[in-house]
């Protein structure tokens, strides 16, 4: 008895048979031709045997012989992988849009984080905690005072940010490419984290000391103008990156920690590296949390040597400030010198000042920013595609 599709061996010589196994396979799109499996092309697809131990089963072998979907069907955009000659400027666009908007938010949280971690905080600045903190100052000192300052830290985030995360892509599939073809590179990431932040702190670094001396308690200037015009007469052009390299000593930790943490649980929460906004959040804020949590006493040694606080200046021991010659030993210089100051102040607790605001300030800055640069690289890259697929149609016609 014959089954739709299956001929018995013991008439493959007929011509009749042979017309009944093309005209099976015309409808089928399989037939058997003795033991043999044939597609609709009459190409041989594999056996019909009984399978002995380890080898595939003829379903196997059927299901791998289906022809593959049309290459006509057009690809998604892969907003990971960027439109060639488009990167840099996609990059920089989403990256200067991210870094305003991640630092403009979050400023009053980062007040509050200068003020705490204050070393000799004075009695109308003494805070339990962050709200606390917020309360008091709108309270005390107005409602526009959290984000006095916050102009000239978004004059310089955003080409900082921008130059940050061109430099951290290109870097970053440049190196894995080299370090580990076809997949993720912590030490890329890593990296390229380092590479980024000594772009991005060369920029920030005068905007971070203005925006510092700004938010203390009893400011005395009048404006970011004000504050500039003072820095420059008093203390020189060496006020403005007094601290870059202590900025560099805990932004290239944090830098290459945040980074290495948010790839890693992009391969956990996103593996197929699709534009996923909730994923974006929960990664750059757990990996903000981390690096800043971890890199706290160096920020507060960054703290005390942009604001040069006039009682922890005075910590510095007689002999010390007697060996130094010049203008430059009224302040506090160096890493060293600050670590030194911030122990002989308060002891190791001291460095840990304001960890409770700077994680508070970090976990959403960070959510903001990669979701911000994401969302912005996902739509650029999603509005270039569309236009090369417009193009290739019009080549077509």
């Amino acid at each position: 008895m014959e089954a739709d599709g299956f001929v018995p061996s013991s008439t493959l010589e007929s011509p009749a048979v042979e017309r009944r196994v093309t005209g099976t396979i015309a409808a089928t799109g399989f037939g058997i031709l003795g033991n043999s499996v044939l597609d609709a092309t009459g190409g041989f697809v594999g056996t019909f045997t009984p399978r002995m131990t380890g080898e595939p089963d003829f379903i196997s072998m059927l299901h791998r012989a289906t022809p593959e979907p049309s290459a006509s069907v057009e690809p998604e955009a892969d907003y990971e992988g960027l439109p060639q000659g488009a990167a840099s400027s996609t990059h920089m666009l989403a990256g200067a849009v991210a870094g305003i908007m991640e630092h403009c938010l979050m400023y009053p949280v980062d007040c509050v984080k200068t003020r705490m971690q204050s070393l000799h905080p004075e009695p109308g600045a003494r805070y339990r905690n962050v709200m606390d903190a917020l309360q008091q100052i709108v309270r005390t000192e107005g409602l526009w005072r959290p984000i006095r300052g916050v102009n000239v830290l978004a004059v310089g985030a955003g080409p900082a940010h921008a130059l940050y995360f061109a430099c951290y892509e290109k870097i970053k599939f440049s190196l894995s490419d080299a370090v580990h073809p076809g997949a993720n590179s912590h030490f890329a990431n890593g990296v390229a984290g380092c590479a980024a932040t000594v772009l991005h702190d060369a920029i920030m670094n005068p905007a971070e000391v203005v925006k510092q001396r700004m938010q203390m308690f009893n400011s005395p200037y009048r404006g970011v103008l004000d504050c500039m015009g003072s820095l420059l007469r008093q203390e020189g052009p060496a006020a403005f990156y007094r601290s870059y390299t202590t900025q560099l000593t805990m932004n290239v930790p944090f830098q290459a920690l945040h980074f290495m943490t948010y790839e890693y649980l992009q391969e956990l929460l996103n593996p197929h590296r699709q534009y996923n906004p909730s994923s974006h959040v929960v990664s750059g804020a757990l990996a903000g949390a981390l690096a800043a949590a971890v890199t706290t006493p160096l920020d507060v040694c960054k703290t005390l040597l942009n604001t040069q606080e006039a009682q922890a200046v005075h910590v510095i021991p007689a002999g010390a400030a007697a060996a130094a010659s010049g203008p430059e030993s009224r302040y506090i210089s160096g890493l060293s010198e600050a670590f030194r100051t911030v122990y002989r102040t308060g002891g190791v607790p001291a460095f840990f000042k304001g960890v409770q605001a700077r994680v508070i300030y970090q976990m959403p800055s960070t959510a903001i920013s990669w979701s911000v640069y994401e969302f912005f690289k996902y739509i650029i890259t999603k509005r270039q595609h569309e236009k090369r697929l417009r193009g290739d149609r019009d080549g077509d016609k």
